[in-house]
Parts: structure tokens; C-alpha cells; sequence
């Protein structure tokens, strides 16, 4: 069985950390069987998430806009095309150091869960 889904098809919600997400495909809300969750995101200009982990890893990539992503201290620049892996347990930031949103994608595996997100501040 095929599964297509569209952003408009995703309803908007602010996250812990103060992203703005969509989530597009997760195996606890959809009839897929996977592990991981797949979720987009935005981040206005000017703001910076709120430091968090999980206790899953998570891939971003990034389509649109610049910005800082930090984890463990360790910080690096990242704009569209650029890919992060936050390993397990990883604390973690992004910070819009644009002008226009940051916009990205975001893979985690094991899917998302509450219980599995500490938001830090």
C-alpha cells in the first residue's frame, strides 16, 4: 500500500523546543511499519531552540536558511544541504542566524516519543 502525504496535509504545533513542526510519517499514527518518525520543521529568524535530548538519534537535513546547531558544546554552522546526526542523549540547539526561516527535516529512530524528550530550559 502506497502512502503519500503533503505538508498541507500535516497539521502545525510547536514543539517542546520551540520548533515548529509537522509530522509527516510516524508508525504509531500511520499504517506503516517502521522504527523511526519523520517530522518537518521550521525556525523563525533571530530565535533559537530550547536546549534538549532524546534518547533516540536524530538526523536533520536542512533545506532553506543558515543558522548554528551545538550539541555536547560543540557547535557548527549549517544551511540548506547540510545534514547533522544527533547521536542519543546528545544536547542539542539550533539557533536562526538568517534572516528568512531555517527549514528542515527531521528523522528519528526510534520513532518520536514524549517520554523519550527532555527539553532542558
Amino acid at each position: 500500500m502506497m502512502l503519500k502525504r503533503t505538508l498541507s496535509d500535516c497539521q502545525e504545533f510547536l514543539a517542546g523546543d520551540q520548533t515548529v513542526l509537522r509530522e509527516l510519517l510516524h508508525p504509531t499514527k500511520h499504517a506503516v511499519k517502521l522504527g523511526y518518525s519523520l517530522a518537518h520543521g521550521t525556525l523563525a529568524a533571530g530565535q533559537r531552540s530550547k536546549w534538549h535530548v532524546l534518547t533516540s538519534s536524530e538526523v536533520y537535513y536542512f533545506i532553506a536558511g543558515h543558522g548554528m546547531f551545538t550539541i555536547d558544546g560543540e557547535a557548527c554552522s549549517v544551511n540548506a544541504g547540510s545534514m547533522i546526526y544527533v547521536p542519543p542523549g546528545g544536547k542539542q540547539s539550533l539557533e536562526n542566524t538568517g534572516t528568512t526561516d531555517v527549514e528542515f527535516l527531521c528523522l528519528v529512530d526510534p520513532a518520536w516519543r514524549l517520554e523519550d524528550e527532555a527539553v532542558l530550559e
